[in-house]
């Protein structure tokens, strides 16, 4: 029987429907590979962009790792190795760059973040702030999704997104275990961690403190525009735009996650009652929330004083792991208890972004891809750039979809008497909320180590809630943001 079809990998094994999945994925590789030469893109100006061997190297490889990672054949770290791997053998690039990528800042961003949800864990803090919320929120399930999901929100406007899931992460383990189904997936469950990664995505938009992507499209937009936009100004256009969609996030988990219960009887005194069964604040516990509420400010600071932008945010976030081991908040044996294979996700996530992008493949795609909007209306053409950012910033880092796609648009909006404020804004909107792909962001990854859902799951809802993501910026665009004063010509 074909079901019974297994192959055993030392601990874990998989299936025949993972065997066919794996093997679908080698062999998209050699048919992107192997084709014959694809044709140049071509910008408005004339110019032609060659597709090389190397760039069609690195989109088989992009294939071949979103077919592995969705579909979980291997675990999803060891795909991220695969990348590596790949590159060197079909000579795309040298073993030094490809694994080189396995250490980028942004990679040791996310260890130090994951660090502290698991100090946050070990002291109790998590447990405390969890069961205070509950007290606040009350029993009903509905309303501690809201809780959880307005709380995510309201912390990534002052801290990277990151952070924020990597610290709630834990919070949410302890809620849920009061749900009365331990490690079992259930609806439940699946719509708190899945809302987690969604809603950290739909408030780092808000303000630049949310996540680097921010900072980096303004960036680029000065350079190319000759303008700046101000720190209030981007909050004044992102706030209802990021607040809606926590709000609709929330309709959207009642709907296709509503939870088994609708109420969890006797929560708030049971919850009452195991806050006070803690005690009083432990000299553990104030260590832990100084050295994290100081690396917050730390790297708040560098957005506001020029002087504080020589502390990069990896260095200032990995200081806190360093003074966790040396107050002895954290011990040897808590290296141990790192999701190495979170961390090996997404250092395979970057190292197939930079692939991309210094092969030339991505800015092949980004031209390809909005010439089709060349001759479209200003409308369209925003709602293309849109869902070209939302596509690449789930292979991608989000800020290496900003600078692939960002510049382009800008020069194609000048031909479309397009205004360059709305495509800024609306690529900001689409790069922050990669709802497919787990190595779309790290909070999505971080949700992953519950358990409560496959990479599957992830890809197939992500699919309605791009789609809603789609809807939104096509009301702000067409309604909210004119009405505030952004014109889209």
């Amino acid at each position: 029987m074909a079901g019974d079809f297994e192959f055993k990998i030392r601990n874990g094994h998989f299936n025949a429907k993972q065997f066919i999945f794996l093997v679908a994925g080698i062999l998209l590789f050699a048919l992107v590979y192997y084709t014959p030469p694809w044709s140049d893109a071509v910008d408005p100006a004339g110019k032609h962009f060659v597709l090389s061997r190397e760039g069609k190297g690195a989109l088989a490889i992009s294939v071949f790792a979103t077919i592995w990672w969705v579909m979980e054949v291997v675990p999803v770290g060891v795909t991220s190795l695969a990348i590596g791997v790949l590159q060197v053998y079909f000579l795309i690039r040298p073993a030094k760059a490809a694994f080189t990528d396995f250490m980028d800042p942004s990679v040791m961003f996310i260890l130090a973040s994951i660090v502290i949800g698991m100090v946050f864990t070990k002291t109790g803090l998590t447990k405390r702030m969890a069961y205070k919320m509950l007290v606040i929120v009350g029993e009903k399930t509905s309303m501690i999704y809201l809780g959880c999901f307005v709380l995510i929100a309201a912390l990534t406007h002052i801290m990277a997104h990151t952070a924020v899931a990597a610290t709630i992460y834990p919070l949410l383990v302890s809620i849920y275990g009061l749900y009365g189904k331990e490690d079992q997936p259930t609806k439940f469950g699946k719509g708190l961690f899945m809302g987690m990664a969604y809603v950290a995505g739909a408030g780092s938009i808000v303000t630049l403190l949310g996540a680097a992507r921010g900072a980096v499209a303004i960036g680029f937009y000065n350079d190319i525009i000759g303008q700046d936009i101000t720190f209030f100004q981007l909050s004044y256009y992102m706030l209802p735009i990021g607040w809606l969609m926590v709000f609709l996030l929330w309709i959207f988990f009642m709907i296709f996650f509503k939870p088994e219960k609708s109420t969890i009887p006797g929560l708030r005194e049971r919850a009452v009652q195991l806050d006070k069964n803690l005690g009083p604040v432990t000299r553990k516990e104030i260590i832990a929330m100084v050295i994290v509420f100081a690396c917050i400010l730390a790297m708040s600071l560098s957005s506001f004083f020029p002087a504080f932008k020589i502390l990069d945010k990896t260095a200032i976030i990995l200081t806190s792991t360093i003074l966790f081991f040396i107050t002895g908040i954290l011990d040897i044996d808590d290296l141990e208890e790192i999701p190495w294979n979170i961390i090996l996700l997404f250092a395979g996530a970057m190292s197939m972004g930079f692939c991309l992008w210094q092969t030339g493949a991505a800015q092949w795609l980004a031209i390809k891809w909005l010439m089709i909007f060349h001759n479209s209306s200003g409308f369209f053409f925003i709602i293309g750039i849109a869902f070209f950012v939302m596509i690449m910033t789930n292979f991608l880092m989000n800020v290496a979809a900003i600078a692939i796609s960002l510049p382009v648009a800008l020069v194609l909006a000048s031909y479309l008497s397009v205004a360059p404020d709305v495509i800024l804004f609306t690529s900001l909107v689409a790069a922050g909320m990669p709802f497919l792909l787990l190595v779309g962001a790290a909070p999505n990854a971080i949700a992953y180590e519950s358990r409560q859902f496959t990479p599957a799951e992830f890809f197939l809802y992500g699919i309605p809630a791009s789609i809603l993501l789609m809807a939104v910026i096509g009301f702000a665009v067409y309604v909210l943001w004119p009405i505030m004063g952004m014109p889209i010509h």
